[in-house]
């Protein structure tokens, strides 16, 4: 079981405070984002205004923005964002996605992907995003990006019963890529590479197109249970907890793949951020479209330790 423990006391609480209070009392208001959703409608729209206008100010006060992965080091839990269509957009995963829009000419497409995912998956209540999350590893030039999601949240029907018709249950999403910072931008690659003994820190090469197999070397995507839920267990008994053992095991090679598919021409999955705002204890990122992600350090931390130990087996 993955261990929660509390997190260290926060070092900068001084350090604009008024406008982190402001930001993070309407971060929660808006569940941190999500309430404002333009696909059903203009709710909450005048408070997401005002948050996206306390996060400028937060970016034009900032401290000096740190020039190396080094004081970015450790656990952060995304706490507030204004991009639309979902909060796990935060993942380089999606934001690599919309790079590749971008590249293709059609930045425009992304948002249209990013709306039908998001009615796909979160419609009827059949999923919801739950801690979001990434551990940057700088010695290793590594950022994890995690994000729970809650299958069959709500599953009953109104005025039918009050019962759910079907268990809830779910897990953590992982994406691991590689990290650096350059010119005040995170360039992140959804990429794997599997931890050694030491972590060196030379920075990790990033690979040309349809670079030469690498036995060492493996991009993917995986999973790692979520404490209270039941996990992805499709089937019951002991049956059920191989194949949820499987799935959590699973690494799903999206470089590779990605690198095939007609419309990237064999670029790898990449996208970058930009780092606007860092105190030691919150940070903040612009993603190309100008929107924000707000991080703060976790007052509970969740270590990721566990899961590449055993990832680092295969």
């Amino acid at each position: 079981m993955t261990a929660t423990v509390l997190a260290p006391p926060l070092t900068s609480a001084n350090v604009n405070t008024e406008l982190k209070l402001s930001l993070l009392s309407l971060a929660a208001n808006l569940d941190r984002g999500q309430s404002y959703n333009p696909t059903s409608s203009d709710a909450y729209k005048e408070r997401m205004a005002t948050a996206t206008k306390l996060v400028e100010a937060l970016a034009a006060a900032s401290p000096p923005l740190p020039t190396s992965l080094d004081a970015l080091d450790g656990e952060w839990e995304l706490v507030f964002t204004d991009v639309a269509h979902g909060i796990f957009r935060s993942s380089p995963f999606f934001l690599a996605i919309q790079q590749a829009y971008a590249n293709d000419g059609v930045p425009e497409k992304a948002e249209l992907f990013f709306k039908l995912h998001e009615l796909q998956t979160c419609s009827w209540g059949a999923s919801k995003i739950g801690r979001v999350a990434q551990t940057i590893k700088a010695a290793e030039g590594m950022l994890y990006s995690e994000f729970d999601t809650n299958l069959l949240t709500l599953t009953a029907i109104p005025f039918l019963g009050f019962w759910k018709l079907l268990p809830t249950f779910g897990g953590c999403v992982i994406t691991a890529s590689t990290a650096k910072l350059v010119e005040g931008k995170i360039e992140m690659e959804v990429e794997y590479t599997n931890p050694s003994p030491k972590p060196t820190p030379e920075p990790i090469p990033i690979p040309k197109p349809n670079p030469e197999p690498n036995p060492n070397q493996v991009e993917y995507t995986t999973s790692r249970p979520v404490p209270g839920l039941s996990g992805l267990r499709p089937l019951p008994g002991d049956i059920g907890r191989k194949v949820a053992d499987t799935i959590w095991n699973l690494k799903v090679p999206v470089g590779a793949i990605w690198k095939l598919l007609p419309w990237n021409g064999g670029r790898a999955p990449s996208c970058a951020v930009k780092l606007v705002y860092f105190d030691g204890d919150m940070r903040v990122v612009e993603d190309p479209s100008g929107d924000y992600f707000v991080y703060t350090r976790p007052v509970c931390a969740r270590s990721l330790d566990e899961k590449l130990a055993k990832l680092s087996g295969f």
